[in-house]
C-alpha cells in the first residue's frame, strides 16, 4: 500500500487513541470488585452483550469516562501521543468521536498533546456512531482509523478508506485493513 499523506486521515478516540477500555476494565476491577474481568472477555463492542455485569454498573462506568476522562484515569494507547505528534508535524490532527460531548475529551486531549499539536487539531463529537462519514468527507479524510467494525464497514460502504484497530470486539467477520497499534498507523505514513 502507497503511503497515506497525513492530512487524509482521521482517528476516532475511544479504543484507538484513548485505552478506554483498559480504564474501564481497572474501574471495575478496582471500585466494583469484578476481579475476574479482562479486556479479552469484551468480545462485543456493545458491552452489556459481552460481559455478565450489571447494566446499571457498566452505564456507571462510561457514564464517568465519558464525563471526565481525565479525573477517571484513561490512559492513551501505547505509543499513540508519539505517532499523533509525528502526524502534527504534516498536518493538523481530526479525530471524529462518537461521545456525546465535546469538552471533557478535548481536555483529555489537551492534557496529552503539545501545545501545537492540540490547538491545530480538529475535534468533532457526533453522539452517534452510526454517522461519520459525512464528517469525515467534510473534513477531506480519505482514510479512518476506527475500532468499531460496524462503523468500518459503513465507512468502506461510502467510499471512505477503513483501518480496523484491532480490539477483542472486531477481530472476526470482515476483511477489512487491519492495524494492530501505533506503530502500525506511523508506518501507513512515514517510513
Amino acid at each position: 500500500m502507497k503511503k497515506i499523506n497525513p492530512a487524509h486521515i482521521g482517528f476516532d478516540i475511544d479504543g484507538v487513541v484513548a485505552d478506554t477500555g483498559g480504564a474501564f476494565i481497572r474501574i471495575a476491577n478496582e471500585e466494583y470488585g469484578l476481579h475476574s474481568l479482562s479486556l479479552k472477555d469484551i468480545t462485543y463492542y456493545e458491552v452489556v452483550g459481552s460481559l455478565d455485569v450489571e447494566r446499571k454498573i457498566i452505564d456507571e462506568i462510561f457514564k464517568r469516562l465519558h464525563d471526565e476522562p481525565l479525573s477517571s484515569g484513561i490512559q492513551p494507547m501505547e505509543d499513540a501521543i508519539s505517532v499523533l505528534h509525528k502526524y502534527a508535524e504534516h498536518a493538523p490532527l481530526t479525530f471524529v468521536t462518537a461521545r456525546p460531548q465535546k469538552e471533557p475529551i478535548a481536555m483529555w486531549l489537551k492534557h496529552f498533546l503539545k501545545p501545537a499539536a492540540h490547538e491545530n487539531m480538529r475535534l468533532v463529537a457526533m453522539g452517534e456512531h452510526d454517522n461519520k462519514t459525512p464528517y469525515i468527507k467534510n473534513l477531506g479524510l480519505k482514510y479512518f482509523v476506527d475500532d468499531r467494525l460496524q462503523t468500518c464497514q459503513k465507512l468502506a460502504r461510502e467510499g471512505i478508506t477503513p483501518l480496523v484497530y484491532n480490539q477483542p470486539w472486531n477481530m472476526n467477520g470482515h476483511d477489512l485493513q487491519t492495524v494492530d497499534n501505533w506503530q502500525a498507523i506511523h508506518a501507513l505514513c512515514f517510513d
